[in-house]
């Protein structure tokens, strides 16, 4: 696919709209101080009961607020949302990580990297090269609590809150034995979390050198994404120089055609463990634990005995690469995750819209 395209429908400009030198005066919104938003929405955490909002301080607050531009309502939104999926999903972000062995060998292959450099805009810019992906060694589950880790260090650094973020993936020789364990459920659970339940802001999302196995697959999950997240993903093709219109050569490393050096994730991963050891003594409170808001009795149960045809297929399953069939106060019950993909791409129709 050697012409550029972009993966949403566009703006829409309708000549009934009246237009803003028409003599029609918009009410301003009010903009609110720091203080006065974090006044604000701390004022709105008793207004949900049903969730354990961990951490209540400036700092993580603001995350939201910026994510938001510090419209109170949505940014609460943003956090009730970031708990909720946390508590629905515990088994992502039990020893979240750069000591888990699983996140581990991700992070040094480079899911993600991060450039040392901001774009012109100051964007921070993670780069993935899918074709390192060792899946017969650590699952997509896996590579995603590494994304999560990874957001969750940049995002305490304030120019990312404001700026947000890019990213750039890259394609080349993903196999299609290694698609088959994009497993759709998973990508599923990845689009809630970052789309609706992290305050990060994603202000484009760069795919290049994408096979067509890819784009069925896109095609599929399309359904799950909102129109304005649909407007911030881009499909190059091989055609580079459409790239670099929006991330400049400068900063990008040779592997993307870049003047930069070549692209080494090392850097980016010996960081984070080398932090991780550092806070080994006093982890963060980030982490949600097996057994948060269950009986004190509960911390000791075990999940249940696997039943004896089980036993060969979790022989080879990390802890922390199991997904939980049930999450209640008494136990959790965990099986391994699937190492196919439960669907099969067999043809492709072309979308007679633009791509």
């Amino acid at each position: 696919m050697a012409e550029y395209t972009e993966f949403g429908l566009g703006m829409r400009m309708d000549a009934n709209l009246p237009r803003l030198n028409a003599g029609v005066s918009l009410p301003k919104k009010e903009v609110l101080t720091a203080d006065q938003a974090l006044q604000s929405i701390r004022a709105l955490l008793p207004s949900r009961q049903d969730i354990d909002f961990l951490r209540k301080d400036d700092d993580f607050l603001l995350r939201f607020l910026h994510a938001r531009k510090m419209n109170v309502q949505d940014s609460f939104q943003l956090l009730a949302n970031y708990y909720s999926y946390r508590q629905r999903n515990r088994h992502l972000f039990i020893h979240l990580n750069a000591q888990d062995e699983s996140i581990q060998q991700a992070l040094k292959d480079g899911f993600p990297g991060v450039l040392q450099q901001r774009d012109r805009k100051g964007r921070c810019v993670l780069v993935i090269f899918t074709a390192h992906w060792d899946h017969c060694s650590y699952s997509l589950i896996a590579v995603y609590r590494a994304l999560l880790l990874t957001l969750e260090k940049l995002v305490e650094e304030k120019q990312n809150q404001m700026n947000g973020f890019v990213v750039v993936v890259d394609w080349t020789d993903f196999s299609f034995r290694q698609s088959s364990n994009l497993n759709p459920k998973v990508l599923k659970l990845m689009i809630e979390g970052l789309q609706d339940c992290f305050p990060a802001r994603f202000k484009g999302i760069h795919f290049i050198n994408q096979p067509w196995y890819v784009e069925a697959l896109l095609t599929m999950i399309r359904p799950f994404l909102k129109e304005k997240t649909k407007e911030k993903i881009y499909m190059h093709g091989n055609n580079m120089s459409t790239l670099h219109e929006y991330v400049s050569k400068d900063i990008l490393p040779a592997e993307l055609g870049g003047e930069g050096p070549s692209f080494n994730p090392t850097m980016w991963s010996d960081r984070l463990l080398e932090e991780s050891l550092k806070n080994s003594e006093n982890p963060h409170d980030d982490t949600i634990s097996e057994t948060s808001g269950s009986d004190p009795e509960s911390s000791s149960s075990e999940p249940d005995e696997p039943e004896p045809d089980q036993n060969k297929s979790q022989a080879n399953v990390r802890k922390s690469e199991t997904v939980p069939d049930a999450l209640n106060s008494k136990q959790i019950v965990k099986k391994p995750l699937a190492r196919k993909s439960s669907h099969a791409i067999t043809s492709i129709v072309p979308s007679p819209e633009k791509f």
